[in-house]
């Protein structure tokens, strides 16, 4: 049996779903990674530097996505597994170190280093699938390959390529395999992949997924605790913006973690054939404005601490603002695909509204007051989702629902309602 799986999981075994601890190792490189993006959108708060701040988010976040995929399926406790990830965890620190100078003078290395990542990484798992005798996932990653090489010369010409023309070739590169999922790696010869192809362990993927968006909130929380740590005389105002700063990643702990994970990974958990859409779409798609949320809010909240005085500047309104904008739409179309109702949640959209207001009110008040107004629609958003899903209080204060005359779990589960 082992010679046949070979560096696979046994997915007949009960604990063949979990995460193992090489892989939160793997995760710890990102928590640098997602540092270094923040620190440089924030010394690029243009729209050029924006661009090319997400051209680096979107690379970065499509190699650790790939890598969580093949984790799912190879097992992390087989030697040539362990050393496979631990050379990707030195790739991936490289990358995060050029990662500041990847569109002046680090292109190149940037660009070697991640194209031979992801084929690399991609070309252990056809070659473990043929030996494996899985001739269905073989030719999968058969497909999947073909479109890394496509990319391939794209990110390599961008690499050695001026500036000027290096955005555009990177983006043209993501292009090409941001669209290979979408089209089911359609690849001459080879054909299409299918959902059956993508026979994930659905508990795994959103498990792996969910510590993502904890190192994304423990780098916001490093990152405003290091800005208060460096200012010279810090007062009263300081320190309140420096507890809004984190009472803002609480709250979207909160958001993300309260209900929405812990229901998706259910669903997730029961899921069989569809459990390689519901990754492709739920997990590998839309949470990448969940994680890129929570980090350009950290931007946002660095400039409320260093300047709390100041009027809400352009700069803050895009960065505290958007942040929170990317977060609650990823949030509300993640949930909204992974409990399959009918509406979009109601919760959210009443937190988007919310936030609109804020946004027009923002150039006329000064940035803690603003700080203050994101708290306020993410605590609104998660108050609003805790007290109408599943019976919040009945879970943190059991009786107060009755004693107010609210409807129950059960009642409200019996309506569907639109939350």
């Amino acid at each position: 049996m082992a010679d046949k799986r070979g560096l696979f999981r046994a997915r007949e075994a009960e604990d063949s779903h979990r995460v193992t601890n090489i892989e939160l190792f793997f995760d710890l490189v990102f928590v640098f990674a997602v540092t270094q993006l923040s620190h440089r959108l924030l010394t690029h708060l243009d729209w050029f530097g924006a661009v090319e701040t997400l051209v680096l988010f979107l690379a970065l976040w499509w190699l650790w996505m790939y890598t969580s995929w093949t984790t799912n399926w190879m097992d992390p406790e087989r030697g040539p597994v362990r050393a496979m990830l631990i050379a990707m965890m030195l790739g991936a620190l490289l990358l995060a170190v050029w990662l500041p100078g990847a569109f002046v003078e680090h292109g190149w290395q940037f660009a070697l280093v991640y194209v031979a990542m992801q084929i690399g990484r991609t070309a252990m798992m056809i070659v473990s699938s043929v030996h494996a005798r899985n001739r269905d996932r073989a030719r999968n990653f058969l497909r999947i390959v073909f479109y890394f090489v496509l990319s391939a010369p794209l990110w390599i010409a961008g690499g050695f390529a001026d500036a000027a023309w290096r955005l555009p070739l990177w983006a043209g590169a993501l292009a090409v395999e941001y669209a290979g999922p979408f089209v089911f790696f359609a690849t001459p010869v080879l054909g299409r992949s299918k959902i059956s192809d993508w026979d994930i362990s659905g508990a795994h993927m959103a498990e792996r997924v969910s510590l993502f968006v904890i190192i994304a909130l423990g780098e916001a929380i490093v990152v405003t605790g290091n800005t208060f740590a460096t200012l010279d005389h810090p007062d009263m105002v300081s320190l309140a913006a420096f507890v809004i700063s984190f009472l803002s990643s609480a709250a979207m702990w909160w958001v993300y973690f309260d209900s929405g994970a812990r229901r998706a990974g259910e669903v997730m958990e029961r899921a069989d054939v569809d459990a390689g859409r519901l990754g492709r779409d739920a997990y590998t798609y839309w949470h990448m404005p969940i994680v890129a949320g929570i980090v350009v809010t950290a931007v946002g909240d660095e400039l409320i601490l260093a300047h709390p005085h100041a009027m809400t500047s352009t700069a803050l309104i895009w960065t505290a603002g958007g942040g929170t904008l990317l977060f609650l739409l990823g949030n509300l179309v993640f949930k909204w695909i992974t409990v399959a109702n009918k509406y979009p949640p109601l919760s959210h959209g009443v937190g988007l509204f919310l936030l609109a207001i804020a946004l027009a009110v923002a150039p006329r008040i000064e940035a803690l007051t603003f700080g203050v107004a994101m708290l306020g629609v993410l605590v609104a958003t998660a108050m609003w989702e805790w007290g109408s899903l599943n019976g919040g209080w009945e879970r943190w204060a059991p009786g107060l629902g009755h004693r107010l005359g609210w409807p129950d779990a059960a009642e409200i589960k019996g309506r569907n309602p639109r939350l």
